[in-house]
């Protein structure tokens, strides 16, 4: 059993206030591999503190100070990548490959970027060529309560901690209490890359606890959540007494408008890869494939298909398998979400309730396709989280897009057609941050965020680095 019930405030490892030990189990065996710390008030109080302290010191370094640290990180984690992929492989169940090419990629992929966002930055500027003596400074807005989840785990602390210590913050990071390990890690990582004490500090514990009293701390200045809707509600709550600057980053139900047009077997097979990475457990997966009505049967045909080829396994071995769900009470969520399809009248084509075939033990379900939803169906309106994909025919455009956009949800959209005009036309008028055409990946530095109860603010690039910093005019 690991122990890792300290936490890491004002430099050092010290334990927490009062003991309260957390099991962290692995989602492939259902059992126990180490123990952390649920933390207290009386720990964020004494972590904020020590945040505020350095932040006299920290918000005045050069930016040639702090990206010099930020590099000393991105060394050190690239030195022990390794280590993290096995790391969120067995706290979060994704399989090795995965966590390796995948998981704790996506961490040394924002790191990097950051690390150019940063050497190029305008901290100064003027306002207009017309008005020189008008001078905008970006400042930093101070000590920043970071809560991460537990899907992603090191793309979102990346996406968290580097830009606001790069923008001259001070942090304190909570990370899910069901995926710490890496967390735990990550700390180890800033500890040897030497960072002044205070500028990085990490408490674990319950959002209901530890996140709450993160949020409604009077000393905290800001607060960026990544994770439901429903606990980045309970976060704006907390945080409005104080009025404090809050970003969210939450949930999503995206459509994936597929047009008769388009390659429809590559359309098909790459949305359902979209859809399933991860065991489902992205917050961006196209959860919802839209499909124009003459080619809608040969779609649902070949993601039945594709769906029922999906191996699932065991997250230690290699391979592009599908891993177990994250936790219990994750598979009792994707399995009454299962139910429910069923129960409404959706078509289930493939996969269905119960663990796959030969596996008794973990968390693991089954690949899972519905065909014939609406948008009145709980499926098609509930994120579900797991690797469930849903099927809606639609007749023409205007259609789809109001499929598209009849969600309280507004993450990313996807659109799939041969016709590069529709594409740019559709894409206008799908509400969601981001909308990836035909398959193309997103680029380092663009901007990660959502409409409607996505959340608001962007990570990544100069936004993400820009979410830390506050606005000054100097007049004269």
């Amino acid at each position: 059993m690991i122990d890792r019930t300290d936490f890491y405030i004002d430099g050092k490892w010290v334990a927490p206030e009062a003991a309260r030990p957390l099991p962290v189990i692995n989602p492939a065996t259902e059992e126990a591999y180490a123990t952390i710390s649920a933390g207290s008030a009386a720990d964020i109080d004494k972590a904020v503190a020590a945040a505020r302290k350095a932040f006299e010191t920290w918000s005045r370094t050069t930016r040639e100070e702090r990206l010099a640290a930020i590099e000393r990180i991105v060394s050190i984690y690239r030195a022990r990548s390794e280590e993290m992929a096995e790391t969120i492989s067995k706290e979060m169940g994704a399989p090795i490959r995965l966590a390796r090419d995948a998981q704790a990629a996506a961490g040394l992929f924002h790191m990097e970027a950051f690390v150019r966002t940063l050497r190029s930055f305008a901290f100064e500027h003027p306002l207009d060529e017309a008005n020189p003596q008008e001078r905008i400074v970006y400042e930093p807005i101070g000590v920043c309560g970071l809560i991460t989840p537990w899907n992603w785990p090191m793309n979102q602390i990346a996406l968290k901690v580097i830009p606001a210590i790069a923008a001259g913050c001070t942090v304190i990071l909570k990370p899910s209490e069901i995926a710490p390990m890496s967390a735990m890690l990550f700390a180890q990582i800033v500890d040897e890359a030497g960072l002044p004490a205070g500028v990085f500090n990490l408490v674990n514990g319950e959002g209901h606890v530890v996140g709450e009293a993160l949020s409604a701390h009077p000393d905290v200045d800001m607060m960026s959540f990544t994770g439901s809707t429903r606990a980045g509600m309970a976060v704006s709550r907390a945080a409005a007494a104080n009025i404090k600057r809050v970003s969210l980053e939450l949930g999503g139900k995206s459509p994936n408008l597929v047009f008769a047009d388009a390659d429809l077997e590559d359309a098909i097979g790459r949305g359902l890869a979209h859809c399933f990475q991860n065991t489902g457990q992205s917050c961006n997966a196209p959860t919802r494939m839209l499909v124009e009505r003459p080619v809608y049967d040969e779609a649902v045909r070949l993601a039945a298909g594709i769906a029922e080829g999906y191996a699932v396994d065991d997250p230690a071995k290699d391979g592009s398998h599908i891993g177990p769900l994250v936790s219990e009470a994750q598979f009792h969520k994707v399995q009454t979400l299962i139910e429910a399809g069923i129960a409404e009248g959706a078509r289930l084509v493939a996969g269905g309730l119960g663990r796959p075939e030969g596996l008794e033990r973990g968390y693991f379900v089954r690949p899972t396709v519905f065909a014939d939803v609406h948008n009145g169906m709980t499926i098609a309106q509930e994120e579900i989280f797991g690797p469930v994909l849903v099927m809606i025919p639609f007749d023409s455009e205007d259609e789809a897009i109001g499929i598209a956009n009849d969600t309280p949800y507004g993450l990313s959209g996807y659109v799939q057609t041969g016709d590069p005009e529709k594409a740019r036309r559709v894409a206008r008028r799908i509400r969601a941050g981001m909308v990836q055409i035909n398959g193309r990946s997103r680029p380092a530095g663009s901007p990660f965020g959502g409409f409607k109860q996505s959340g608001n603010g962007r990570e990544g690039g100069k936004w993400g680095l820009e979410d830390f910093l506050e606005v000054k005019a100097i007049s004269g």
